[in-house]
């Protein structure tokens, strides 16, 4: 099995539990997520089999879509509401003052992601150190909030959102600093993630219904990309690994290579101007 599951994650799981399920679901040797999700959240979560494991970089600059809860007063260690209270302030503003604010959020903006994150210092998960009880300073990463839209009013602290962002982007910040703009503190009680690019929750499953035949194939992943045919000899040399340059093609895009009976052989990606590596060889 080569290719891509679309995963509907139950909240309480964590990304590798997923995983784990999955494995030994179908006895699978090579399989892994391409981006975690917090355990407290559900959604979509893509699974890489096979062959496709050594794709999974493909996913991480795509843009992803939420809907949750924040609830505003209360300041957590976690920046959810499954953490410890830090502190607590008043809540002042109305509707007009959040959907202000929620625009003013929109485009770019520099975002310190939670101590409770799996972002990597010295070697150590963010998380792993904010467990111990330390808060060490981190650096804020350049993120982009396309959509920050108020559902619903739940009752006088709690709104449903739903937001469109950027890869590096975390829903618990910005709930923190959407907080901090109304001069409050606020915290995600409920995350949803609805699609990564153009995947979507609706044609994901829950691993209890999930199925072999439910499996996103190497053949329909890559339908859309640019192809090349070569003849044997040269489909030879790219199967033992052979860059490919501009005496096969000129282009600046990745594409497929395959033999005269048009079954793919590798996908290739530009290393430089002219000159093509091979990713991956089917």
């Amino acid at each position: 099995m080569d290719g891509f599951f679309l995963v509907n994650k139950d909240k309480g799981m964590t990304s590798h539990d997923v995983v784990f399920k999955i494995k030994k679901k179908f006895h699978l040797d090579k399989i892994g997520h391409t981006g975690t999700l917090d355990p407290f959240a559900s959604g979509l979560l893509i699974l890489c089999v096979g062959k496709a494991t050594k794709l999974a970089y493909l996913f991480s600059n795509l843009d992803k879509a939420y809907e949750g809860i924040i609830a505003f007063g209360n300041h957590y260690d976690t920046y959810d509401t499954t953490g410890t209270i830090l502190a607590t302030k008043s809540v002042g503003f109305g509707l007009k003052e959040l959907n202000d604010a929620m625009k003013q959020m929109v485009g770019s903006y520099m975002q310190m992601p939670p101590m409770y994150s799996a972002i990597k210092q010295n070697g150590q998960k963010l998380y792993e150190l904010a467990r111990q009880g330390l808060d060490v300073e981190r650096e804020s990463r350049l993120v982009q909030i396309y959509d920050f839209k108020l559902i619903h009013q739940l009752d006088s602290t709690r709104y449903a959102f739903s937001s469109v962002v950027s890869k590096g982007t975390y829903i618990r910040s910005l709930a923190v600093d959407l907080a901090e703009k109304l001069h409050t503190y606020g915290a995600l009680e409920q995350l949803n993630r609805s699609s990564i690019g153009s995947y979507t929750i609706e044609k994901s499953k829950s691993i209890e219904d999930l199925s072999k035949n439910d499996i996103i194939s190497l053949e329909l992943f890559f339908k859309d990309h640019s192809k090349i045919i070569l003849n044997d000899y040269m489909i030879g040399l790219v199967k033992n690994g052979v860059y490919l340059d501009d005496r096969q093609l000129v282009t600046d895009q990745p594409f497929i290579v395959c033999d005269e009976s048009k079954q793919m052989i590798a996908y290739y990606e530009v290393k430089a101007e002219n000159l093509y590596k091979p990713v991956l060889i089917f």
